[in-house]
Protein backbone atom coordinates (compact mmCIF):
# COMPACT_ATOMS: atom_id res chain seq x y z
CA UNK A 1 0.00 0.00 0.00
CA UNK A 2 1.32 3.43 -1.06
CA UNK A 3 1.91 6.03 2.00
CA UNK A 4 2.09 9.97 0.79
CA UNK A 5 4.06 11.73 3.57
CA UNK A 6 4.27 14.98 4.30
CA UNK A 7 7.05 17.29 4.36
CA UNK A 8 7.97 19.38 7.13
CA UNK A 9 7.08 22.63 5.19
CA UNK A 10 3.83 21.18 3.52
CA UNK A 11 2.69 19.72 7.49
CA UNK A 12 3.10 23.91 8.41
CA UNK A 13 1.14 25.40 5.99
CA UNK A 14 -1.75 23.00 6.52
CA UNK A 15 -1.92 23.27 10.60
CA UNK A 16 -1.77 27.25 9.57
CA UNK A 17 -4.08 26.85 7.27
CA UNK A 18 -6.37 24.53 9.77
CA UNK A 19 -5.87 27.02 12.32
CA UNK A 20 -6.76 30.29 10.96
CA UNK A 21 -10.37 31.38 10.58
CA UNK A 22 -12.30 31.24 7.40
CA UNK A 23 -12.62 33.97 5.46
CA UNK A 24 -16.21 35.25 6.20
CA UNK A 25 -19.02 37.23 3.15
CA UNK A 26 -17.78 40.47 2.79
CA UNK A 27 -21.05 41.95 3.12
CA UNK A 28 -20.88 40.17 6.66
CA UNK A 29 -17.39 42.11 7.50
CA UNK A 30 -18.61 45.37 6.44
CA UNK A 31 -21.92 45.35 8.37
CA UNK A 32 -20.05 44.35 11.18
CA UNK A 33 -17.51 47.46 11.20
CA UNK A 34 -20.90 49.16 11.03
CA UNK A 35 -22.17 47.90 13.85
CA UNK A 36 -18.87 48.22 15.27
CA UNK A 37 -18.40 51.93 14.97
CA UNK A 38 -22.20 52.25 15.77
CA UNK A 39 -22.02 50.57 19.24
CA UNK A 40 -19.11 52.47 19.97
CA UNK A 41 -21.32 55.48 19.68
CA UNK A 42 -23.56 54.11 22.01
CA UNK A 43 -22.54 54.72 26.31
CA UNK A 44 -22.57 50.88 27.39
CA UNK A 45 -22.33 49.09 24.49
CA UNK A 46 -18.74 47.63 23.07
CA UNK A 47 -17.84 47.17 19.08
CA UNK A 48 -16.00 44.18 20.36
CA UNK A 49 -19.66 42.52 21.56
CA UNK A 50 -21.13 43.20 17.93
CA UNK A 51 -18.38 41.88 16.05
CA UNK A 52 -18.50 38.64 18.80
CA UNK A 53 -22.41 38.75 18.37
CA UNK A 54 -21.60 38.32 14.40
CA UNK A 55 -19.58 35.15 14.67
CA UNK A 56 -16.42 37.47 13.08
CA UNK A 57 -14.49 37.28 16.44
CA UNK A 58 -11.90 34.74 15.97
CA UNK A 59 -11.11 36.24 12.30
CA UNK A 60 -11.22 40.20 13.67
CA UNK A 61 -8.87 38.89 16.62
CA UNK A 62 -6.66 36.39 14.12
CA UNK A 63 -6.53 39.64 12.30
CA UNK A 64 -5.78 42.11 14.33
CA UNK A 65 -2.79 40.13 15.92
CA UNK A 66 -1.51 39.25 12.40
CA UNK A 67 -1.06 42.90 11.46
CA UNK A 68 0.86 43.85 14.71
CA UNK A 69 3.21 41.18 14.02
CA UNK A 70 3.75 42.55 10.91
CA UNK A 71 3.18 39.30 8.69
CA UNK A 72 0.60 41.08 5.93
CA UNK A 73 -1.29 39.29 3.14
CA UNK A 74 -3.63 40.76 0.95
CA UNK A 75 -6.70 38.99 3.16
CA UNK A 76 -5.62 40.73 6.08
CA UNK A 77 -5.66 44.08 4.62
CA UNK A 78 -9.07 43.37 2.91
CA UNK A 79 -10.61 42.11 6.07
CA UNK A 80 -9.33 45.81 8.08
CA UNK A 81 -10.54 47.81 4.95
CA UNK A 82 -13.95 46.32 5.27
CA UNK A 83 -14.29 46.82 9.15
CA UNK A 84 -13.06 50.38 9.17
CA UNK A 85 -14.65 51.38 5.86
CA UNK A 86 -17.83 50.01 7.91
CA UNK A 87 -17.16 51.81 11.02
CA UNK A 88 -15.95 54.86 9.25
CA UNK A 89 -19.42 54.94 7.54
CA UNK A 90 -21.35 54.62 11.34
CA UNK A 91 -19.66 57.34 13.07
CA UNK A 92 -19.43 60.02 10.51
CA UNK A 93 -23.00 59.26 8.78
CA UNK A 94 -25.36 57.64 12.28
CA UNK A 95 -23.20 59.80 15.28
CA UNK A 96 -25.95 62.47 15.19
CA UNK A 97 -29.22 59.93 14.93
CA UNK A 98 -27.22 57.51 17.06
CA UNK A 99 -26.81 59.99 20.10
CA UNK A 100 -30.21 61.60 19.58
CA UNK A 101 -32.29 58.34 19.74
CA UNK A 102 -30.13 57.37 23.15
CA UNK A 103 -30.99 60.61 24.32
CA UNK A 104 -34.22 61.04 23.43
CA UNK A 105 -35.82 57.26 22.78
CA UNK A 106 -33.00 55.25 25.24
CA UNK A 107 -35.43 52.58 25.35
CA UNK A 108 -35.84 52.04 21.22
CA UNK A 109 -31.76 52.11 21.24
CA UNK A 110 -31.09 49.38 24.46
CA UNK A 111 -34.08 47.14 22.86
CA UNK A 112 -32.35 47.00 19.70
CA UNK A 113 -28.92 46.23 20.87
CA UNK A 114 -29.81 43.70 23.39
CA UNK A 115 -31.62 41.45 20.65
CA UNK A 116 -28.71 41.35 18.57
CA UNK A 117 -26.25 40.82 21.46
CA UNK A 118 -28.00 37.79 22.51
CA UNK A 119 -28.70 36.61 19.22
CA UNK A 120 -24.91 35.92 19.02
CA UNK A 121 -25.24 33.14 22.42
CA UNK A 122 -26.28 30.12 19.70
CA UNK A 123 -23.48 30.28 17.73
CA UNK A 124 -20.77 30.57 20.81
CA UNK A 125 -23.08 27.62 22.78
CA UNK A 126 -22.49 25.50 19.63
CA UNK A 127 -18.56 25.52 20.13
CA UNK A 128 -18.47 25.14 23.77
CA UNK A 129 -21.04 22.66 24.44
CA UNK A 130 -21.86 20.26 26.19
CA UNK A 131 -20.50 22.22 29.15
CA UNK A 132 -17.98 21.16 32.00
CA UNK A 133 -16.19 22.66 34.85
CA UNK A 134 -13.27 23.85 31.98
CA UNK A 135 -16.08 25.62 30.22
CA UNK A 136 -18.87 26.63 33.04
CA UNK A 137 -15.74 28.58 35.45
CA UNK A 138 -14.11 30.79 32.61
CA UNK A 139 -17.79 31.53 31.75
CA UNK A 140 -19.07 32.37 35.16
CA UNK A 141 -16.01 34.66 35.00
CA UNK A 142 -16.60 36.34 32.48
CA UNK A 143 -20.36 37.19 33.88
CA UNK A 144 -18.89 38.14 36.83
CA UNK A 145 -16.48 40.44 35.78
CA UNK A 146 -19.48 42.20 33.28
CA UNK A 147 -22.00 41.98 36.34
CA UNK A 148 -18.97 44.48 38.79
CA UNK A 149 -18.56 46.46 35.72
CA UNK A 150 -22.53 46.85 35.34
CA UNK A 151 -23.28 47.71 39.04
CA UNK A 152 -19.70 48.46 40.83
CA UNK A 153 -18.30 51.20 39.02
CA UNK A 154 -17.70 54.35 39.89
CA UNK A 155 -16.16 57.87 38.97
CA UNK A 156 -12.25 57.59 40.13
CA UNK A 157 -9.98 60.54 38.96
CA UNK A 158 -6.71 59.66 38.55
CA UNK A 159 -3.30 61.51 38.52
CA UNK A 160 -2.28 62.89 35.10
CA UNK A 161 1.46 61.07 34.27
CA UNK A 162 2.54 59.66 31.80
CA UNK A 163 2.60 55.88 33.48
CA UNK A 164 -1.08 56.42 34.82
CA UNK A 165 -1.74 57.59 30.82
CA UNK A 166 0.05 54.61 29.49
CA UNK A 167 -2.09 52.09 31.24
CA UNK A 168 -5.22 53.70 30.75
CA UNK A 169 -4.35 54.19 27.36
CA UNK A 170 -3.96 50.09 27.05
CA UNK A 171 -6.84 49.23 29.12
CA UNK A 172 -9.23 51.10 26.83
CA UNK A 173 -8.18 50.06 23.92
CA UNK A 174 -8.10 46.56 25.10
CA UNK A 175 -11.63 47.36 25.85
CA UNK A 176 -12.70 47.75 22.29
CA UNK A 177 -11.45 44.05 21.57
CA UNK A 178 -13.42 42.60 24.65
CA UNK A 179 -16.87 42.38 24.77
CA UNK A 180 -19.23 44.64 26.63
CA UNK A 181 -16.50 47.23 27.77
CA UNK A 182 -17.05 50.71 26.01
CA UNK A 183 -13.55 52.38 25.78
CA UNK A 184 -14.92 55.54 26.38
CA UNK A 185 -17.02 54.75 29.38
CA UNK A 186 -13.35 53.70 31.08
CA UNK A 187 -11.94 57.18 30.41
CA UNK A 188 -15.04 58.44 31.78
CA UNK A 189 -14.54 56.22 34.93
CA UNK A 190 -11.01 57.50 35.12
CA UNK A 191 -11.62 61.30 34.91
CA UNK A 192 -9.99 61.39 31.92
CA UNK A 193 -12.47 61.29 29.03
CA UNK A 194 -12.05 65.64 28.70
CA UNK A 195 -8.79 65.49 28.97
CA UNK A 196 -7.86 62.84 26.04
CA UNK A 197 -10.61 63.89 23.78
CA UNK A 198 -10.04 67.61 24.65
CA UNK A 199 -6.43 66.78 23.50
CA UNK A 200 -7.44 65.57 19.98
CA UNK A 201 -9.88 68.72 19.09
CA UNK A 202 -8.00 71.04 16.81
CA UNK A 203 -8.27 74.32 19.18
CA UNK A 204 -6.26 72.50 21.60
CA UNK A 205 -3.80 70.97 19.33
CA UNK A 206 -2.94 74.36 17.38
CA UNK A 207 -3.36 76.46 20.92
CA UNK A 208 -0.90 74.35 22.72
CA UNK A 209 0.34 71.70 20.83
CA UNK A 210 2.94 70.15 23.61
CA UNK A 211 0.72 70.10 26.66
CA UNK A 212 -1.61 67.92 23.71
CA UNK A 213 0.94 66.22 22.61
CA UNK A 214 2.31 65.14 26.24
CA UNK A 215 -1.21 63.37 26.83
CA UNK A 216 -1.81 61.72 23.19
CA UNK A 217 2.15 60.79 23.54
CA UNK A 218 1.61 58.00 26.32
CA UNK A 219 -1.95 57.89 25.80
CA UNK A 220 -1.03 56.29 21.94
CA UNK A 221 1.73 54.25 23.20
CA UNK A 222 -0.88 52.41 25.76
CA UNK A 223 -3.15 51.88 22.43
CA UNK A 224 -0.94 50.06 20.93
CA UNK A 225 0.64 47.83 23.11
CA UNK A 226 -2.62 47.19 24.98
CA UNK A 227 -4.36 46.65 21.37
CA UNK A 228 -1.28 44.29 19.73
CA UNK A 229 -0.88 42.60 23.53
CA UNK A 230 -4.28 42.04 23.93
CA UNK A 231 -4.99 40.49 20.74
CA UNK A 232 -1.86 38.50 20.57
CA UNK A 233 -2.64 36.62 24.05
CA UNK A 234 -6.55 36.24 22.29
CA UNK A 235 -5.07 35.03 19.41
CA UNK A 236 -3.20 31.94 21.31
CA UNK A 237 -5.83 31.62 23.68
CA UNK A 238 -8.14 31.18 20.99
CA UNK A 239 -5.99 28.50 19.25
CA UNK A 240 -4.64 26.52 22.29
CA UNK A 241 -7.76 26.78 25.21
CA UNK A 242 -10.76 26.98 22.66
CA UNK A 243 -13.30 26.08 24.48
CA UNK A 244 -12.87 27.35 27.59
CA UNK A 245 -11.72 31.21 25.82
CA UNK A 246 -15.06 30.89 23.93
CA UNK A 247 -16.72 30.30 27.55
CA UNK A 248 -15.16 33.13 28.99
CA UNK A 249 -16.55 35.00 26.00
CA UNK A 250 -19.89 33.91 26.31
CA UNK A 251 -19.67 34.70 29.71
CA UNK A 252 -18.76 38.18 28.89
CA UNK A 253 -21.29 38.66 25.99
CA UNK A 254 -24.26 37.57 28.01
CA UNK A 255 -23.14 39.78 30.90
CA UNK A 256 -22.96 42.81 28.23
CA UNK A 257 -26.67 43.10 28.43
CA UNK A 258 -26.85 43.95 32.33
CA UNK A 259 -26.19 47.39 32.21
CA UNK A 260 -28.71 47.67 29.13
CA UNK A 261 -32.14 47.15 30.10
CA UNK A 262 -34.20 49.08 27.44
CA UNK A 263 -36.46 50.81 30.72
CA UNK A 264 -33.91 53.67 32.11
CA UNK A 265 -34.15 57.42 31.89
CA UNK A 266 -31.57 59.73 33.10
CA UNK A 267 -31.41 60.51 36.61
CA UNK A 268 -30.64 64.04 36.05
CA UNK A 269 -32.29 65.54 32.97
CA UNK A 270 -30.61 68.76 32.56
CA UNK A 271 -27.17 66.74 31.61
CA UNK A 272 -28.91 64.44 28.98
CA UNK A 273 -28.54 66.39 25.89
CA UNK A 274 -24.84 67.28 24.67
CA UNK A 275 -25.61 71.24 24.46
CA UNK A 276 -28.03 71.68 27.61
CA UNK A 277 -24.33 69.73 29.82
CA UNK A 278 -22.07 71.99 27.65
CA UNK A 279 -23.95 74.87 29.26
CA UNK A 280 -23.84 74.30 32.67
CA UNK A 281 -19.88 73.11 32.50
CA UNK A 282 -19.67 76.36 30.74
CA UNK A 283 -21.72 78.61 33.85
CA UNK A 284 -19.47 76.71 36.44
CA UNK A 285 -16.27 77.91 34.43
CA UNK A 286 -17.65 81.73 35.02
CA UNK A 287 -19.01 82.45 31.47
CA UNK A 288 -21.96 85.21 31.02
CA UNK A 289 -25.13 83.93 29.75
CA UNK A 290 -24.23 85.42 26.46
CA UNK A 291 -21.09 83.41 26.10
CA UNK A 292 -23.20 80.03 26.76
CA UNK A 293 -25.82 81.23 24.58
CA UNK A 294 -23.27 81.68 21.60
CA UNK A 295 -21.35 78.69 22.43
CA UNK A 296 -24.64 75.98 22.55
CA UNK A 297 -27.35 78.17 21.48
CA UNK A 298 -29.48 77.18 24.25
CA UNK A 299 -30.38 80.48 26.58
CA UNK A 300 -30.29 80.52 30.42
CA UNK A 301 -31.88 82.92 32.92
CA UNK A 302 -30.26 84.26 35.56
CA UNK A 303 -32.17 81.66 37.74
CA UNK A 304 -31.38 78.58 35.57
CA UNK A 305 -27.32 79.79 36.00
CA UNK A 306 -27.97 80.40 39.83
CA UNK A 307 -29.59 76.82 39.93
CA UNK A 308 -26.48 75.22 38.27
CA UNK A 309 -24.17 76.56 40.18
CA UNK A 310 -25.72 75.79 43.26
CA UNK A 311 -26.60 72.17 41.84
CA UNK A 312 -23.44 71.26 40.55
CA UNK A 313 -20.69 73.12 42.48
CA UNK A 314 -17.35 71.51 42.59
CA UNK A 315 -18.14 69.30 39.56
CA UNK A 316 -15.76 68.88 36.43
CA UNK A 317 -16.55 68.37 33.02
CA UNK A 318 -15.80 64.24 33.57
CA UNK A 319 -17.76 64.99 36.59
CA UNK A 320 -20.62 66.23 34.87
CA UNK A 321 -20.66 63.55 32.20
CA UNK A 322 -20.38 60.76 34.46
CA UNK A 323 -23.29 62.05 36.01
CA UNK A 324 -24.84 62.75 33.37
CA UNK A 325 -24.88 58.43 32.41
CA UNK A 326 -26.53 58.15 35.88
CA UNK A 327 -29.54 56.15 34.89
CA UNK A 328 -32.80 55.43 36.80
CA UNK A 329 -35.33 52.42 36.28
CA UNK A 330 -39.27 53.16 35.64
CA UNK A 331 -42.26 51.18 34.86
CA UNK A 332 -43.26 51.09 31.16
CA UNK A 333 -46.44 50.97 29.90
CA UNK A 334 -47.79 48.10 27.79
CA UNK A 335 -47.56 49.40 24.38
CA UNK A 336 -44.05 50.31 25.31
CA UNK A 337 -43.25 47.11 26.82
CA UNK A 338 -45.07 45.27 23.54
CA UNK A 339 -42.85 47.69 21.14
CA UNK A 340 -39.41 46.66 23.04
CA UNK A 341 -40.24 42.26 22.82
CA UNK A 342 -40.58 43.53 18.56
CA UNK A 343 -37.29 45.66 18.46
CA UNK A 344 -35.74 42.75 20.49
CA UNK A 345 -36.74 40.02 18.35
CA UNK A 346 -35.84 42.43 15.19
CA UNK A 347 -32.14 42.91 16.61
CA UNK A 348 -32.00 39.25 17.82
CA UNK A 349 -33.23 38.09 14.59
CA UNK A 350 -31.17 40.40 12.69
CA UNK A 351 -28.19 38.83 14.00
CA UNK A 352 -28.62 34.90 13.80
CA UNK A 353 -29.40 36.09 9.74
CA UNK A 354 -25.84 38.09 9.65
CA UNK A 355 -24.07 35.23 11.68
CA UNK A 356 -25.22 32.53 9.72
CA UNK A 357 -23.01 29.27 10.60
CA UNK A 358 -19.62 29.96 12.41
CA UNK A 359 -16.78 30.97 9.99
CA UNK A 360 -14.37 32.41 13.21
Amino acid sequence: MNQVTMTQSEQETVAKAESSPREPANVRVLFGGLLMGVANLVPGVSGGTMILALGLYDRFIHTVAQATSLRWDAAMFRFLALVLAGAAVAILGLSSPAVWLVTEHRWIAYSLFVGMTLGGVSELWKVIKPLGMKEIVPGGIGLGLMAAFAWGMSGTVLPQNFIVLTLVGALAASSMILPGISGSYILLIFGLYDVVVGSIRPSELMGDFSASFSILLPIGIGVALGIGGLSNVLKVLLEKFERPTHAALLGLLLGSVLGLWPFQESVDPDLSPKAQLKSVQLVLEGNSLAEVEAETGIAITEGDAREYAQRYAGMTGADLKLAAMQLERYAPSGGRMGLAVLLFAGGFLMTRMLGGSREG
